[in-house]
């Protein structure tokens, strides 16, 4: 893959846990201001579910892009020439 396409996919994946977090630190402060509406009051718990399940997917998902790329990172430095790994010593 290529190097400059996978740093910056590590750097999208960084942002979307971040705004996850951000999401999760967020919701205790936002939703009270929310139910504050007649409409969503009696919904509440359906409201928090989704938008702490909104965290864990962007959490879970720029995870996996970090985890995929970086491994994708470290393959490709272990197939540039002049790289040894163990390996190669025992043959």
């Amino acid at each position: 893959m290529n190097r400059n396409k996978s740093i910056t996919q590590i750097i999208w994946g960084a942002a979307l846990v971040l705004a996850g977090i951000g999401v999760i630190f967020r919701i205790p402060r936002v939703l009270p201001q929310v139910f504050n509406l007649e409409q969503f009051s009696s919904i509440k718990g359906f409201i928090y579910f989704c938008f702490y399940f909104m965290a864990v997917v962007l959490i879970g998902g720029g995870a996996q892009k970090i985890y995929r790329h970086a491994k994708a990172l470290q393959r490709d430095r272990t197939d540039q020439p002049g790289f040894s790994n163990n390996r190669d010593k025992d043959q």
